[in-house]
């Protein structure tokens, strides 16, 4: 299962499910397994620096000086071509930022 776009897709097996919502995609596997027992694999969004640069409304080099001073979160992994993090890690240090100085972000 992993977000797409504006939605979230699932699969079992050769069958694909879509909905708006994380929920609304386990409810639509829990109705396709019946009454078999569902894992459910959550396959998390990535983004790189320009992605959270994005995210935040900042340059890229504003997140990596936040990164070099350790008030970024910590990359998930550092690859060839650049650190990646979680989305959702990235989405919830930008509302946490915005918390403390009284702001709004747009999600």
């Amino acid at each position: 299962m992993q977000r797409l776009g504006d939605g979230w897709i699932g699969r079992m097996g050769d069958e694909e499910v879509h909905a708006r919502t994380r929920d609304g995609c386990i409810s639509a596997l829990r109705h396709l397994a019946g009454d078999l027992a569902l894992t459910v694999e959550e396959r998390p969004e990535l983004v790189g620096v320009s992605e959270a640069a994005a995210i935040l409304g900042w340059d890229r080099r504003r997140v990596v000086t936040y990164l070099d001073r350790g008030a970024f979160p910590a990359p998930l992994a550092s690859l060839a071509s650049g650190r990646v993090w979680r989305r959702d890690d990235v989405e919830s240090f930008a509302r946490d930022r915005a918390r403390r100085k009284g702001r709004r972000i747009a999600r």
